[in-house]
């Protein structure tokens, strides 16, 4: 076997330059610049960084005034100012730049953030300028300078080595985890490391041209489209003002064509047009967002990008970066050692291997580290040997070797360390050669590397080959859990990494991931024009969605990846930390750069993590779903809301015509003696104060709805607007109902026969009746969110948190005080009465007691109206929750869609049967779980990974509801067996193992009951209880 194959079949090689550029052979070194020379080329190749496309802080806050509710206001205020209606002038305004002052200051907050992440990170060079060497900001280097790069400094620019060898770490560049070697002409690319040797080099590209700068222009692609909260809020503000329009413009045209003035009309239209379009519906989705990137900073990670919070809750697909996310990004040595001399353990090859190292000194490469600051090494027991000579690490020889005298004997022998094909070299026997070669294979195929070492006989130059060290970058310690917890919340976790295939199957194996990796021969080029192909999701969208991860990637197969998934409908994030993360990072739904990631990375992200790993990543999905849970609580309380408003005004304005029921002249308040006017005029309405006052009291004590107590789903989220809207409508219509019924009772109330004086309570003169329904609808407006934030749930199933209950309490109280002591006379040419005023003052009390009761009465209909849904799966509500694609509701003519059902849930099952049988072979392993039991438990796992594998498969392709559902009895019984082969165990074992069934049992459940919701429509939680009902009536 030749060398090149040897070295091709034992080692793993990526290159970085994957078009196939070798060392550079015809460039002449540079010897360095003066400072005019360098001035005049910096105006020529422009600074050494990359582009950013910073938006000025005063553009930001002007953006925030021209989006579309913005416009609206700005149309309402501009109409309130041509009639000269000044107060509401200055109300809208208000509200106007109130919004736009929250939203400015949460950008700009989190963008200031990153910034001075960025700027401790600033780097710098060490260049030669004027005939001397001068440390000076990196971004001042051009082509031409003269750089030193040295063992520890990152690489500043593009740079051509000068001469001599150095040992590059390029994992931000391509997720190689071992340094490469590089020799004269080699290109070390911007944003690489070096990590051993020392040497010149001339800059060769700097700032957008280089490697980094090329691969950070694919970032601009895709950046401009709306985001997923943008356009839903877009598509509920459309039906909420398109209805506003079609109502306010009737009662407007019946205003008039009752003889109503115009001014007095269009003024009252136009604000009942502002009040019930839902203006605050951005201030309370940006406050809530902005608390959330709060409390996601306490767990370590800055957002960048509000509405990414929202696009984390509906996350259905994480794609992750492997090098330094989902490992340590550090060799680490592993327990498999084989040894080939007698006597030798690990702990020995290692004493071994750090003699043929510098073991008294700081550790000069990745290997030597490996070697000398393990924790199973014990450099102690070198105390016994003396270092006579060193021959350090060299291109043409690729290996170490260490002379060493044993100071109690004198003894001299020869220990040497380097790759196992470099090493059988120097050992001449043929049956070790085979032996170590076919080791090498084997771990080879697990991605795993080896450290061969090798020594000499005492005053013998004859070697014998002592051992292998094996190594690998290990996951976290905790991504594994992590990973299990992201699927257990519905996320689909994906490797994308630019390493080799053989690394990535085992590090996926070991995480639980599923081994089904794929290489970038499946996948799609670039276009010619550098763009993705507009055939991309159709073509590769099943692929990509069935793949557990894909390995020896570059940039532009993270970027389509990301791309084919979500022209599929996928709600996508990735993570990562280097250059060749950034394009996807961008273009992916929540792009995540964790910590100690590249500026191109960070610039990209969304949510930038300052702590190590992805367990911030479940924190983030689990808080996101929060923040959701709480924002779709307050937009269906205001829908709710401006459709009770509206429809009331609505119905008010064309049926309940308050001249209808005028009494006449009535005794003065002032002078009993004289008659007056009752004031009742031809139509019913508000003044625009009391309107203001309802949106800003209840929408302004909204925000506080940001800290209420909610549970986040098991489930990605998803916005099902008509189920929303069927919701709203019934809790709004039994508000408008029930405020409709009382106005018209009040203004009936000079009917002797009427309800008023039948329960004692009396006539009402107009202005109290103005104030009476103005804390009528305050009241019920706030009780309304009280019903809505429990959804299916009637509203004493979760307690809402103190804040939430002490906004309620200050707004309600608030606007029962100005309902009582509201000055009589006229608010807007409109009569108004304090309710504590005259005779009787109990009336606040009866509307208390009148909202509250219908306020239960809403409820109920509400949790009736859920469960109409859920039983007929009205609007796909149960089939919309388990179908992992965002925009799919059913799995109808939707091929991914059937495909995505139950795909999560089975890896889910795959992982916790497989944790399942390590537990039963480490408790096999243990005193008293041997003898009779083991075969039963061997047999029991074998069942269980087989029906698991069966119900998996079942659960993604065409089979039936019930056949999955027959696959969950068979696993259950087969559960039950365990359970039951474990009974005699010591209590001690058996707890061991029955925690790690219960998981099997709950994953495979899950699945069944996810599988008959997307394909039947049932409803996932009534199906869960059908398995667990059924598991108890079978004694398993």
């Amino acid at each position: 076997m030749g060398t090149e194959e040897e070295k091709d079949k034992e080692t793993v090689q990526v290159s970085l330059d994957h078009e196939g550029e070798g060392p550079r052979t015809d460039f002449t070194p540079s010897e360095g610049l003066t400072s005019e020379e360098a001035a005049e080329l910096l105006k020529v190749h422009g600074r050494n960084e990359l582009e950013e496309k910073v938006t000025p802080s005063w553009l930001i806050f002007v953006k925030q005034l021209y989006q579309p509710m913005p416009i609206m206001i700005w149309i309402a205020a501009i109409i309130e100012a041509a009639i000269q209606n000044w107060p509401d002038f200055g109300i809208l305004m208000g509200i106007q730049f109130i919004n736009a002052t929250l939203g400015w200051y949460e950008t700009t907050k989190a963008g200031n953030a990153v910034a001075a992440l960025k700027a401790s990170l600033k780097p710098q060079a060490t260049a030669r300028r004027d005939g001397k060497w001068v440390n000076l900001d990196a971004a001042l280097l051009i082509p031409g300078d003269l750089v030193l790069l040295a063992s520890g400094s990152n690489v500043p620019a593009d740079c051509l080595i000068n001469h001599g060898t150095v040992d590059v770490d390029q994992a931000a560049l391509t997720g190689e985890s071992l340094p490469v070697t590089m020799h004269k002409g080699d290109s070390a690319k911007m944003g690489s490391t070096v990590v051993r040797g020392e040497t010149e080099a001339t800059v060769e590209f700097t700032g957008k041209n280089t490697f980094f700068g090329k691969t950070a222009a694919m970032l601009q692609q895709g950046g401009d489209e709306l985001g997923h909260l943008q356009k839903i809020l877009l598509k509920i503000m459309f039906v909420l003002v398109i209805t506003s329009f079609v109502l306010c413009g009737t009662a407007f045209g019946y205003l008039l064509g009752k003889g109503e003035v115009f001014k007095e009309a269009l003024s009252f239209t136009v604000v009942l047009l502002v009040a019930s379009i839902p203006i605050a519906i951005e201030i309370v989705c940006t406050t809530t967002l902005a608390l959330g990137s709060r409390q996601l900073s306490a767990h370590g990670a800055i957002v960048t990008r509000l509405a990414a919070i929202e696009d984390m809750a509906g996350m259905n697909m994480l794609c992750s970066d492997k090098t330094g996310t989902l490992t340590l990004n550090k060799m680490v040595i592993q327990e498999d050692t084989p040894t080939y001399l007698p006597g030798l353990d690990q702990a020995r090859l290692l004493n071994l291997a750090a003699l043929a190292a510098k073991w008294k000194e700081p550790p000069r490469d990745a290997l030597d580290t490996l070697v000398l600051a393990c924790e199973q090494q014990d450099l102690s027991k070198l105390n016994v040997y003396e270092q006579v000579d060193y021959m350090p690490f060299d291109p043409t020889v690729k290996r170490t070797e260490g002379t060493i005298r044993e100071t109690a004997t004198g003894k001299v022998f020869k220990v040497t360390k380097g790759a196992p094909h470099i090493i059988l070299k120097l050992c001449n026997d043929s049956r070790v050669h085979h032996m170590v070669e076919e080791t090498v294979s084997a771990f080879g195929l697990r991605g795993i590397r080896c450290l061969a070492i090798a020594r000499t006989t005492d005053n013998d130059d004859k070697w014998q080959m002592a051992g292998l060290l094996t190594f690998l970058d290990p996951p976290r310690p905790d991504t594994k859990d992590t990973i299990h917890k992201a699927m257990a919340f519905g996320v689909d976790v994906k490797m994308i990494t630019g390493d080799n295939l053989l690394i990535a199957k085992e590090t996926a194996r070991v995480l639980g991931m599923g081994t089904n990796i794929q290489d970038p021969k499946s996948l799609p080029n670039m276009d010619a024009d550098g763009k993705a192909p507009k055939d991309l999701g159709r073509k590769y969208g099943k692929v990509i969605m069935e793949a557990d991860g894909f390995a020896q990637v570059y940039p532009e197969h993270k970027y389509l990846i990301v791309e084919a998934l979500r022209q599929n409908g996928f709600a996508v994030g990735m993570t990562g930390d280097g250059v060749n993360d950034a394009p996807a990072l961008k273009r992916a739904d929540v792009g995540v750069a964790v910590q100690g990631a590249t500026d191109a990375a960070r610039a990209a992200a969304d949510i930038v993590l300052t702590q190590p790993g992805l367990s911030t990543i479940v924190h983030g999905i689990v808080t996101a779903r929060c923040i959701f849970q709480r924002m779709k609580n307050f937009i269906n309380y205001r829908i709710a809301a401006t459709l009770q408003l509206l429809t009331f005004f609505f119905i008010a304005v064309l049926t309940l015509r308050p001249s209808k029921y005028n009494p006449g002249m009535q005794p003065c308040d002032d002078d009993k003696s004289r008659l007056c006017d009752s004031e009742f005029p031809q139509f019913f309405k508000m003044p625009v104060l009391m309107l203001m006052l309802i949106t800003l009291l209840n929408d302004g004590t909204l925000i506080s709805i940001g800290y209420d107590n909610v549970k986040p789903t098991s489930m990605p989220e998803k916005w099902n607007l008509p189920a929303l809207f069927a919701v709203s409508i019934v809790l709004g219509m039994v508000a408008c109902g029930s405020s409709l019924l009382l106005l018209w009772a009040a203004l009936d109330s000079w009917n002797p026969d009427g309800i008023f004086h039948k329960w004692g309570i009396g006539s009402m003169p107009y202005g109290k009746i103005t104030t009476m329904i103005y804390l009528k609808v305050s009241v019920s407006d706030f009780l309304t969110l009280f019903s809505a934030r429990t959804h299916d749930g009637f509203f004493w199933t979760s307690a809402p948190s103190p804040i939430l209950m002490g906004a309620a309490m200050l707004a309600l109280s608030i606007s029962t005080i100005l309902a009582c002591v509201w000055p009589k006379g006229h608010t807007d040419n409109t009569p108004t009465e304090g309710l504590a005023y005259g005779a009787y003052t109990l009336m606040p009390l009866w509307i208390w007691i009148y909202c509250l009761f219908w306020w239960f009465v809403q409820d109920a209909l509400k949790v009736f109206a859920y469960w109409v849904m859920h039983k007929f799966n009205i609007f796909d509500i149960n089939s919309a929750v388990v179908i992992n694609k965002r925009d799919a509701t059913n799995v109808h003519g939707d091929p991914l869609a059937r495909h995505s059902v139950g795909l999560v849930e089975g890896k889910l099952l795959a992982a916790k049967v497989e944790a399942a049988q390590e537990k039963i072979a480490h408790v096999m392993k243990q005193e008293g779980a041997l003898g009779r039991f083991s075969a039963n438990l061997m047999r029991a796992s074998a069942n269980l990974a087989h029906i698991s594998a069966n119900l998996k498969q079942g659960a993604t392709t065409t089979s039936a509801k019930g056949d999955v559902e027959d696959g969950v009895s068979d696993l259950e019984q087969v559960v039950g067996n365990l359970e039951n082969a474990t009974a005699d165990l010591d209590p001690k074992l058996r707890g061991e193992i029955n925690p790690v069934l219960e998981g099997v049992r709950d994953a495979a459940e899950r699945l069944a009951a996810n599988t008959a919701a997307g394909l039947a429509g049932v409803n996932p939680q009534s199906a869960l209880g059908r398995f667990s009902a059924n598991r108890q009536a079978g004694g398993l």
